[in-house]
């Protein structure tokens, strides 16, 4: 398991922790990310638009406010979100706690 700290990802806020579970060659050109990611309190991953993959997030604990093209809504442990080939969207922690997740990138052909 490769560990990873990014700092202001796509002009979020704030350092983002991720521990990639696979390796490149284990997601065999079907996935680019599959990590449990962690956002510390007042962290972010800014708005970003996904082309040629989608993303999905599945939160573990903590509490989030996630912005998509459309909306934006609380997410707590046990949400899902996605987004789709096209589409953008943020994550923002508004908790005390860090929100933990897993991160899943999901390439619509094969690579």
């Amino acid at each position: 398991m490769k560990r990873e700290t990014k700092t202001n990802m796509f002009n979020g806020q704030g350092e983002i922790h991720f521990i990639h579970l696979l390796e490149e060659e284990q997601m065999n050109g079907m996935l680019r990310v599959y990590a449990q990611v962690t956002l510390p309190p007042h962290s972010s991953i800014g708005f970003h638009t996904h082309h040629g993959d989608g993303e999905s997030y599945y939160i573990l604990s903590g509490e989030g406010l996630y912005h998509d093209d459309h909306q934006q809504y609380k997410v707590h442990a046990g949400d899902h979100t996605f987004a789709k080939d096209g589409t953008g969207h943020l994550l923002e922690n508004i908790g005390s706690e860090p929100l933990v997740m897993m991160a899943l990138i999901i390439y619509t052909e094969k690579k």
